[in-house]
C-alpha cells in the first residue's frame, strides 16, 4: 500500500481522467469526423484494437485542423472534479505527480502548467504551415510507453515502485496500473477494473485523497 509519510509518485491518464473529454474526439469534430474517430477510440479503450494502429489512423483524419481550434478545446481546460485539489494534496505531502497520455503534448504542456505537474509525456502532433498534417512524431506513446515512463521517473526521483500510483480509465492504462505499487481504475473500462487495486466509480478525484487518507 502507498504510504503517505514516504516520498512518491503519482502518475495520471490525461483523457476521461484528469480532464473529462477526450480531445482526439474533440478534435475530430472540429472537422466533422467526431463519429468515425469516436468509435475507433471506444474500441481502442476495450482494448479491441491496436492502440498505435488506432492512433494514426485518428490522426490521418484530422488533418487540416488549425491550431487556433485547438485553444478553443482548452479554454478552460475540461479539468476533471477534484483535479487540482488533488494534485494540491499530493504536493502538500511531498509526493511528485506527472501526467503520460496516448493523446498529445500540446494538451499535456498546458495541462501540466495549470495543474503544476512535476513532469507530462505524450504524443507530438506534427504541424504544416499552423496545421494538422495527419500524421503523429513516432513512436508512439502506447500502453507499454506509459508504464516505462512511470518506471523511469520513479528511477529519476529515487522513489521505490512500491510507493507509486497510477491512475487511468482505459485499456491503455492497465500496462502502467500494473507497473504501479497501487493502481487506481477511475471511472474505467472493464478491462482496467480487473487489474486495479482500488476502483472509484463517481466522477470525483479528490476521492482517492479521502481512499489514501484511511490507510495513512
Amino acid at each position: 500500500m502507498p504510504n503517505l509519510q514516504q516520498p512518491g509518485l503519482v502518475v495520471f491518464d490525461m483523457d476521461s481522467t484528469l480532464i473529462t473529454i477526450e480531445c482526439i474526439d474533440e478534435l475530430a469534430a472540429l472537422v466533422g469526423k467526431k463519429p468515425e474517430v469516436s468509435a475507433i477510440t471506444a474500441a481502442a479503450m476495450r482494448g479491441e484494437l491496436d492502440f498505435a494502429e488506432s492512433l494514426r489512423a485518428r490522426v490521418a483524419l484530422l488533418q487540416g485542423v488549425q491550431e487556433q481550434q485547438l485553444e478553443a478545446l482548452f479554454q478552460p481546460i475540461p479539468l476533471s472534479r477534484g483535479a487540482a485539489e488533488l494534485l494540491r494534496w499530493f504536493h502538500a505531502q511531498g509526493w511528485y505527480t506527472a501526467v503520460v497520455s496516448g493523446g498529445f503534448t500540446w494538451f499535456t504542456e498546458r495541462l501540466a502548467a495549470t495543474i503544476e505537474l512535476d513532469a507530462h509525456h505524450a504524443n507530438a502532433l506534427q504541424w504544416e504551415g499552423g496545421q494538422l498534417t495527419g500524421t503523429v512524431a513516432e513512436p508512439i506513446v502506447d500502453g507499454a510507453s506509459k508504464a516505462r515512463y512511470l518506471i523511469e521517473l520513479a528511477q529519476q526521483w529515487s522513489i521505490p515502485l512500491s510507493n507509486t500510483i497510477a491512475v487511468g480509465d482505459g485499456a491503455n492504462d492497465v500496462a502502467m496500473l500494473t507497473a504501479a505499487g497501487f493502481g487506481v481504475a477511475y471511472c474505467a473500462k472493464p478491462a482496467l477494473r480487473d487489474v486495479a487495486n482500488l476502483t472509484i466509480d463517481s466522477p470525483d478525484l479528490m476521492l482517492l485523497a479521502d481512499h489514501l487518507s484511511t490507510l495513512a
